[in-house]
């Protein structure tokens, strides 16, 4: 009896001190850091980056990471190059632009497989039966941004002379859509769309948005960088990221996960209101899931070469890329 009993204790005793020497393993293993950049603030269009690190995606893939906000003043794939961030958030614009000036930046990601820029109109006052129905009309751009890019190639896609319409410049004040004066009002279909329309539906008035994707013109929106460096000597480390990465946006875009993802929202955006944002998850969705059976992630190779197409006719680059080489999937 007591010789079974000490062969008990000392099972126990292995038992007990296996569990706590693997807890103090896992708890002592280092995570390896990596800084990840973001194209804009905190908001709606960065929810599954914000999932990642609420919901612990990077962590259980060996990572630490530091997600930093983005804005004017925070070029994502400038700081790839100097090697303050090691993954970011760019426009394809911008990757083509940096590719011509001798960039090394790649492309692991597309977010949006729907560029969210679309112009905003009222269809009782301004009819779009077709693209030839934009003749005439007073249509807002932003001097120098990609709405313009945009429009200018839908203008031309559609034989349509600029003068022919009456282009607006705008700024942060609707004031001149909500007059009247503009006939068509660019902004983001997850973001402002929801709070103007919002607004429009208040007073009574009718609204909907012009797609220029649905037109033929896919001007690549934000995707997923880092550099050819960083792909070539730390492989594991983009796998594990892009693995954590993709899960995390999976699972924000869930309908069944959506009250967690507007919580997380909210967590680090108090500027925008509940109502507003719940507006702006569906909208979101709609954008980086199109289809259903949609690859969150893929990259839109045709869409791609369309935008550096678009660059190149623009002169906004002096000679071609071939981006389709900078694009590099990784698989999860």
């Amino acid at each position: 009896m007591r010789y079974r009993l000490r062969i008990r204790f000392v099972l126990i005793s292995a038992t007990l001190f296996f569990l706590f020497f693997t807890a103090c393993s896992e708890k002592g293993q280092q995570l390896e850091e990596v800084n990840y950049r973001l194209k804009w603030l905190f908001n709606i269009s960065v929810v599954g980056d914000l999932w990642a690190v609420a919901q612990g995606n990077f962590e259980r893939n060996g990572l630490k990471v530091t997600v930093k906000p983005g804005g004017p003043e925070k070029d994502a794939i400038k700081e790839l190059e100097i090697g303050h961030a090691q993954f970011g958030v760019a426009s394809a614009d911008q990757v083509i632009r940096a590719v011509s000036k001798g960039s090394p930046i790649v492309v692991l990601a597309q977010l949006f497989q729907i560029n969210p820029l679309h112009w905003i109109y009222r269809p009782d006052r301004t009819v779009l039966r077709t693209p030839q129905d934009l003749k005439g009309k007073t249509i807002g751009i932003t001097y120098g941004g990609n709405d313009e890019t945009i429009m200018r190639a839908l203008l031309a896609k559609f034989n349509i002379k600029e003068e022919e319409v009456n282009l607006f410049s705008v700024r942060y004040d609707y004031t001149p859509f909500y007059s009247g004066e503009v006939d068509l009002w660019p902004l983001y279909r997850n973001a402002q769309a929801p709070i103007i329309g919002d607004k429009l539906r208040k007073a009574g008035e009718p609204f909907d948005l012009m797609s220029p994707s649905r037109l033929g013109i896919q001007f690549v929106a934000n995707s997923v960088v880092t550099t050819k460096k960083m792909l070539e000597e730390r492989p594991e480390t983009v796998k594990r990221f892009m693995q954590a990465l993709m899960q995390a946006w999976t699972e924000a875009l869930d309908p069944e996960n959506k009250e967690k993802a507007i919580e997380i929202v909210l967590k680090y955006n108090r500027e925008t209101p509940e109502k507003i944002v719940r507006k702006q998850l569906p909208a979101t969705r709609i954008l980086m899931l199109p289809t259903a059976g949609s690859d969150f992630g893929k990259i839109d190779i045709a869409a791609w070469k369309q935008t550096e197409q678009i660059m190149l006719t623009q002169k906004l680059i002096d000679h071609p890329v071939h981006i389709e080489s900078r694009l590099r999937p990784v698989a999860n």
